[in-house]
């Protein structure tokens, strides 16, 4: 059912990423990992959903999304720019596939974190981050998203991979096989993963040949 939220705060955390801080309606509720369509309450934008996930946490007063924005040509995310404190967002009833079945690997490209922010902040608060690593993929080193958050969170168990720029803070490479390889003890373990559509399929294909079981690999279908 569609619901029409105040946007409360914005706040700009990369060169791309916005984070809005909205009303949230009342008895709405979702689970960690779980997202919603989400529409722009303006003229001719009322019908243009697209799909964006919970970054708070379902006890959390307020809605609050993580948005990667694309600026360089017209559309949801670039109009999302535009918004100000006060101006509202459409958003439907929660859903998804992502959701959390026990310890493992956590393998995000890009904005590909946001489902698993809430899922890390859960855990977190109630201190069963214990046997979760968490493997983000980026660009550049500024591309990072909450990597302060993320960082104090998991601490030692945060392997963050650049591939676009040699870094000395990071790995410097994709997470591909020989990265698995490395940095995975036990591939019985849960994996989840998010990213780009094309590295989720080589992620799929690579954990099944080193011996993940597909019922443990979780991912937005």
């Amino acid at each position: 059912m569609e619901t029409v939220v105040k946007i409360k705060a914005i706040e700009t955390l990369t060169h791309n990423v916005k984070k809005f801080r909205c009303e949230k309606p009342h008895g709405y509720t979702f689970l960690p990992g779980q997202a919603t369509e989400v529409a722009i309450n303006k003229k001719g934008w009322e019908k243009e959903k697209r799909p964006f996930t919970f970054t708070s946490l379902n006890e959390s007063p307020e809605l609050e999304f993580i948005i990667k924005l694309y600026k360089d040509h017209p559309g949801v995310t670039h109009e999302l720019d535009s918004l100000k404190i006060g101006d509202e967002l459409i958003v439907d009833d929660a859903w998804g596939a992502i959701s959390y079945q026990g310890s493992g690997y956590f393998i995000a490209g890009g904005a590909g974190i946001t489902p698993f922010i809430a899922i890390l902040r859960q855990l977190h608060q109630e201190q069963k981050l214990a046997g979760n690593r968490l493997f983000f993929s980026n660009k550049t080193e500024h591309d990072i998203i909450l990597q302060p958050e993320l960082t104090a969170m998991l601490d030692n168990n945060v392997i963050y991979a650049i591939t676009s720029e040699s870094s000395n803070n990071y790995y410097s490479g994709y997470i591909n096989e020989s990265f698995l390889k490395t940095y995975v003890q036990d591939f019985s373990q849960h994996f989840y993963v998010c990213g780009p559509p094309p590295m989720v399929e080589d992620l799929q294909s690579i954990l099944a040949k080193l011996g993940a079981c597909p019922e443990t690999v979780v991912f937005e279908k």
